[in-house]
């Protein structure tokens, strides 16, 4: 496991640009791996290689058909990574704006007078998309709300509200606000017992980085992922959608290949930089698991062993390490979605009573510790309102962070709050 290995650690560090410095503050801690996680080295060199090549992927010459082979290689590694046995992978702007495809052509397609159900714990990517269609397209909207303490959704809240005419779902696979994980294979399930032909889309965009991916087993018709959130960079997002879904009439070219989702030129700089993913995902599959051989068993290897981890890192910031209290007891602190949560992913939320959260964001990255402040506007109002919080300080962590790190932030935190008192 990765906690045991310092070895390893430094192994996973060393991968990846920036870890412990940024070129415009210099040494810092980076805690706002929710909001963009850092990018492997080797995406950066990628993206270099493919931004000079001026050739159209799959025209009739060498750099053509070589680009186009790479592009073709990524989306047979996403499928491997994403366990996905059927159905097709698409870039686009960005995996907001692919759940907007996704969902518009969902909505558009289903007949008048169905409805659409999804979450009040969603980001405003699916809420956003799912309320605006259903009312362009003559649909009903119902929400499924979340529980506000535990800071997720269940299977048995959607099957609450399930009735035979929900024609399209959708689901949030990770909060970026609570850090809690959803299970979509049960919500899916219990979606399909009610609904079997129900159009099941997801956002993934939170979860990717913390933990394996299996389409085979979520049982749904598209899945969106920002690639900077899982190591790549920044500009495009990736979409999986199904045979059943790719098949629906959707914005396309005149006379264009009636499954085709693309638009325009690809970018194969974007693709290739997900196969250095998908590889370094299988590096670290190989490290804890030293005699598998299989590469989706390596990929789910990491995954476990990256969830376990990050387990690890939240705990200590929680319940504390050493002589440093944990946040759980530190006074005026709050922890969004409980103390024991078993659905965190990663991330913990808190508030500190008296202290505007912008400013404790502020006070900490003076000292050099990146976090993030979420106010209760379009993008986590859904969350923070009904807890009474105008905002929140997200720390998030990611893998290539240490235990280290995590005690300098408590010892920080615990200055902060008691100099305010």
């Amino acid at each position: 496991m990765i906690q045991d290995n310092p070895t390893l650690i430094s192994a996973i560090r060393e991968r990846f640009a920036h870890v412990d410095a940024c070129p415009f503050q210099g040494e810092r801690i980076f805690f706002e791996n929710a909001g963009g996680a850092l990018t492997l080295k080797q995406v950066a060199e990628t993206s270099s290689f493919y931004a000079a090549i001026p050739d159209n992927p799959g025209r009739i010459n060498p750099a053509g058909q070589g680009t186009q082979d790479v592009i073709n290689k990524a989306k047979s590694d996403l499928a491997v990574f994403m366990n996905a046995t059927s159905g097709q992978f698409f870039a686009g702007e960005s995996g907001t704006e692919l759940l907007f495809r996704l969902i518009r052509t969902a909505c558009v397609a289903v007949e008048k007078g169905t409805k659409v159900i999804g979450s009040s714990i969603e980001h405003p990517a699916t809420r956003s998309a799912a309320r605006r269609w259903a009312e362009i397209a003559g649909l009903e909207y119902v929400n499924v709300q979340h529980n506000d303490a535990a800071g997720l959704v269940t299977a048995e809240d959607y099957a609450a509200l399930m009735t035979p005419d929900v024609s399209v779902a959708t689901i949030l696979h990770a909060s970026p606000v609570t850090g809690m994980g959803m299970d979509v294979a049960a919500i899916s399930k219990a979606i399909r017992a009610v609904s079997p032909d129900c159009l099941i889309i997801v956002d993934g965009i939170q979860h990717a980085a913390h933990g394996q991916l299996d389409l085979e087993a979520y049982n749904v018709d598209g899945y969106a992922v920002s690639p900077y959130k899982v190591f790549s960079r920044h500009g495009y997002g990736l979409a999986w959608i199904s045979d059943k879904l790719s098949a629906m009439p959707h914005d396309m070219l005149i006379n264009a290949p009636a499954t085709g989702w693309e638009f325009g030129t690809r970018d194969t700089g974007s693709y290739a930089t997900m196969s250095d993913v998908i590889s370094y995902f299988d590096w670290l599959g190989g490290e804890v698991a030293a005699d598998e051989t299989d590469r989706r068993a390596r990929i789910e290897a990491a995954g476990r062993a990256i969830h376990a981890y990050e387990t690890r890192l939240t705990q200590t910031a929680i319940n504390g390490t050493g002589n440093l209290p944990g946040l759980r007891d530190m006074e005026r602190v709050q922890i969004i979605a409980g103390e024991d949560n078993p659905a965190r992913e990663g991330l913990v939320s808190i508030a500190v009573d008296g202290i505007a959260s912008e400013k404790v964001v502020e006070l900490l990255n003076q000292q050099g510790i990146r976090t993030h402040t979420r106010k209760a506007d379009h993008y986590s109002g859904n969350v923070l309102d009904p807890l009474g919080l105008p905002d929140c300080i997200r720390i998030s962590f990611c893998h290539y962070n240490t235990e280290a790190e995590v005690a300098e932030m408590l010892g920080v935190l615990k200055k902060l709050v008691e100099e305010a008192a």
